[in-house]
């Protein structure tokens, strides 16, 4: 730095300093923030109002060094974050709009900082946190208040019960956001017998009508509200209430399947579109006995309405990655799908069964895909195994991957429709995989005569110019 930049820079710091009031030069101020001029002390000891004040560091913060370098404004927000919670939350969530990355940490924004030191030091005034996260209402406030939920339901408890209780409507439309939201973690009795409350007051208010199902959602989560208000409920979730989870009636199978069951029945063969909800909401039904009732109803919904197959393929999808204990229940309904049900269902079947899945679901899926192959001969169904096989061949592993290609093609190729499909399929997997077609160019290379029965010329040839000609690396 030149002498005059030097006299410059400390002339206009020690007059900022003297001054009784900074406000009239925040245009300055505000330039000198964005440049990164000076460090937490100077912005610390301008005379200036809160709101003020953090707006220049909201504008500062941006140029701090990494952590651990001296003077930062990010520690220095965070220090007067933990000596007075309340006055600073206020201006935190302020920053939730600003998107800016911080140089120190591209990753990193300005409103993720002020996120994470709100998170930091939420035990410091929680209460007032809740306050005044939902006064924002800003994506970044309701990311935060979820997190509370899991992490302090006891404070989102008494949050959601004051503000069931508040005469401001969107206090009330919170409470039934966010009181579904905590009840899965709200164990304690004391913060059941809150949430209790607040479900009460909620549906005291006839003109509140619309947030009644969020009410009765809580009531029959909780044991010793749930007789009294199941039918109820049950009625408004077969209506498809939106504020009424699939989770809610969910919890009440274990007490009173029976209604539950049929009214699980009722909305999955409502007209509408396929009930991807309600399925991937009874793939957490794991207890035996009832996953059997939940199986059947599934085996029913297809038979009635094959159109969902995309749902309950999801939801089987769902149930495989539980591991090899859903064995009992799953392979009974899903070979009975496969035997008696149209290619549509087989069809949206066949590439949950073909993906590699986890270590937890593979045995079983490839179990079923075997069931499939066996008995398969749609050419539809049969591609959409090949695309499947293709799309999941880095995590199967090459010899898997190579038997399922080769059993697949020899399936397809009993008539010339289903080896042109063949071909067709290999081609568009390989153009959309460059992995795939890297290992279908070394099959063709190690035993060009066992793939030239499945494979025509053109669409070797195509392959093998998509893997980079067929001197492909072993």
């Amino acid at each position: 730095m030149s002498d005059a930049c030097w006299w410059a820079t400390h002339l206009v710091r020690g007059v900022l300093l003297r001054v009784p009031d900074a406000g009239p030069y925040l245009p300055v101020l505000e330039v000198l923030a964005e440049r990164g001029q000076f460090g937490a002390a100077f912005w610390l000891g301008l005379r200036l109002g809160d709101a003020e004040r953090f707006a220049l560091l909201r504008r500062r913060v941006v140029r701090d060094g990494p952590p651990g370098t001296p003077d930062r404004c990010l520690d220095a927000v965070a220090g007067l974050l933990a000596a007075d919670p309340t006055g600073v939350q206020p201006h935190l969530v302020r920053w939730f709009t600003d998107e800016r990355p911080l140089d120190a940490a591209p990753h990193a924004t300005v409103a993720s900082a002020a996120q994470a030191l709100l998170h930091t030091h939420r035990h410091h005034a929680i209460d007032d946190l809740t306050e005044t996260l939902v006064d924002r209402a800003h994506a970044r406030a309701d990311e935060l208040l979820a997190a509370l939920a899991e992490e302090e339901p006891s404070a989102l408890c008494r949050a959601v019960v004051r503000w069931a209780h508040d005469e401001r409507p969107d206090r009330r439309v919170a409470a039934a956001t966010y009181g579904p939201l905590v009840a899965p973690h709200a164990t304690a009795e004391a913060d059941r017998e809150i949430l209790r409350d607040a479900a009460l007051a909620l549906l005291a208010r006839p003109a509140d009508d619309t947030l009644h199902g969020a009410a009765l959602a809580l009531l029959i989560r909780d044991p010793k509200t749930r007789p009294r208000y199941l039918t109820r409920a049950l009625r408004r979730f077969i209506a498809g209430d939106p504020r009424l989870p699939v989770s809610a009636p969910a919890e009440a199978l274990a007490t009173h399947p029976e209604p539950v069951l049929a009214a699980f029945s009722a909305r999955l063969h409502a007209p509408g579109p396929a009930p991807d909800d309600v399925l991937r909401g009874l793939a957490d039904v794991t207890t035996p006995a009832l996953a059997r009732r939940v199986a059947a109803l599934v085996q029913d919904l297809l038979e009635t309405r094959p159109e969902t197959a995309g749902a309950a393929a999801a939801y089987i999808d769902r149930r495989l990655e539980q591991g090899p204990a859903v064995r009992p229940v799953l392979f009974p309904l899903v070979s009975g799908l496969l035997h008696s049900r149209p290619a549509q269902v087989r069809a949206a079947l066949a590439p949950v069964l073909a993906a590699p899945g986890t270590a937890a679901s593979r045995a079983l899926r490839d179990e079923l895909l075997d069931v499939l192959l066996s008995q398969e001969r749609d050419p539809t169904v049969l591609e959409s195994v090949l695309r499947s096989v293709a799309h999941g061949a880095a995590v199967r592993g090459e010899a898997r991957t190579r038997e399922r290609v080769h059993r697949t093609g020899l399936l397809l190729g009993r008539t010339p429709e289903g080896a042109l499909r063949f071909d067709r399929c290999l081609v568009e997997q390989a153009r959309r995989e460059q992995a795939f077609a890297t290992l279908v160019a070394r099959w063709l290379r190690d035993a060009p005569e066992e793939w030239a029965a499945l494979i025509g010329p053109s669409a070797s040839r195509t392959i093998l110019n998509i893997a980079g000609g067929a001197r492909v690396p072993a």
